[in-house]
């Protein structure tokens, strides 16, 4: 056998039961269904004199926070967001997003000063679903990498 390491390990694999996202306060988010944060790098292209290959190099970054909530009652998000949409001044929301490794560590990162971008469920009705209301966020502040996971 070449490969003797079984990908990392499966006994440690996580599922979405292992992660969670909490607010700024520490407090679980519990009808928080998914969450998926992503960072989108921007490269800029050059090609030197006598070199038919092109090369990047690192220009920007943008960072991105979408989550999915359950519908059971309005909350302060909505609430927020609402007012935000009468008074032209958008909420800035700061959130922590977990995943508890087997061993008890955990992946901790925190993304702060995120606004309102792109769209945002209001109502999203289906016969036979569960309503649930789909959030996209834009992350203004580097996210910050607080605890590392370990086997």
């Amino acid at each position: 056998m070449i490969n003797t390491k079984a990908a990392g390990d499966s006994r440690y694999a996580l599922s979405g039961k292992d992660g969670a996202l909490y607010n700024d306060d520490g407090v679980l988010l519990a009808t928080v269904e998914t969450f998926s944060a992503n960072v989108n790098v921007t490269n800029g292209k050059y090609t030197p004199l006598g070199d038919p290959q092109e090369h990047e190099y690192f220009q920007s970054y943008s960072v991105s926070l979408t989550f999915t909530q359950l519908v059971i009652k309005d909350d302060e998000f909505i609430q927020e967001l609402m007012d935000g949409l009468t008074s032209g001044n958008m909420p800035r929301w700061n959130f922590q997003g977990v995943l508890k490794g087997r061993n008890g560590s955990e992946q901790r990162m925190v993304y702060r000063e995120c606004v309102p971008s792109g769209q945002v469920d209001l109502q999203n009705v289906t016969t036979g679903d569960i309503i649930k209301r789909s959030w996209n966020l834009f992350v203004n502040r580097p996210p910050q990498l607080q605890k590392l996971l370990t086997v």
